[in-house]
């Protein structure tokens, strides 16, 4: 297990939001805040204070690319996450790692890794 990080979850579904904090504290991490709107997320984004993000593609008929496009402006890490029957991301986001459904502990812990895996 690596070192502990804050994870910002940007989810508009209280159920899933709930699982992925109990997946995340299960494997040693803190859970920086939960937004369930794209204009939650801008606040969180722009306050900072976490250190990798999970966002779903889809918040109550709102994209989360303007929030996607500002996590990587700002140089935060992130993890796509969709249920499915979408689109598929912009070109600027195609190596972001993506946790589709249904999502299981065992999915997100190397996403985790992979996110914040250095590039080069």
């Amino acid at each position: 297990m690596g070192d502990k990080r804050r994870i910002l979850i940007v989810e508009d579904e209280p159920l899933i939001a709930m699982m992925l904090e109990d997946f995340l504290i299960s494997i040693g991490h803190d859970v920086h805040s939960i937004c369930e709107s794209l204009e939650e997320a801008h606040r969180a984004i722009d306050a900072g204070g976490f250190d990798l993000a999970i966002v779903d593609v889809n918040l109550k008929g709102e994209n989360i690319w303007p929030a996607a496009a500002r996590l990587h402006q700002n140089g935060h890490p992130f993890i796509i996450a969709t249920g499915g029957h979408v689109d598929p991301p912009p070109a600027e986001f195609a190596q972001i790692p993506v946790l589709s459904k249904p999502y299981t502990i065992d999915r997100v812990r190397p996403l985790i890794d992979a996110a914040l895996a250095p590039t080069g």
